[in-house]
């Protein structure tokens, strides 16, 4: 889980950089930027957690920052700041996240 945000959070820097350089585009930039960012923060912060019930804080608040993420990319789509082919490629690995996310704060909370 800690990479594959890792790599979206990457992924989101570069829409980012996109959105602002090509697409003058200030603020939702600078929300997907937040919020996609601060998945990998939350999941890497969850792996030296205090106890149990604090991992699955961390874990929680991961995935609403994945859904927020998925809610700011897809306003900027029907916004048409992302084209269909560069939206659905980063929505779909989002939903990923989003469904991993849903699937490890389930099973830790069920343990």
């Amino acid at each position: 889980m800690q990479s594959l945000s890792k790599s979206f959070a990457l992924r989101i820097i570069s829409l980012y950089r996109h959105l602002v350089s090509n697409k003058r585009e200030f603020i939702l930039s600078k929300q997907i930027l937040r919020s996609g960012t601060s998945i990998g923060a939350n999941v890497k912060e969850a792996q030296f957690a205090q106890s149990k019930a604090d991992f699955i804080a961390k874990m929680y608040i991961a995935l609403k920052e994945a859904a927020e993420t998925e809610y700011w990319l897809e306003l900027l789509h029907e916004a048409q700041y992302l084209e269909p082919v560069e939206y659905e490629s980063i929505v779909t690995s989002c939903r990923t996240i989003v469904r991993m996310l849903n699937a490890i704060t389930k099973t830790s909370r069920n343990r």
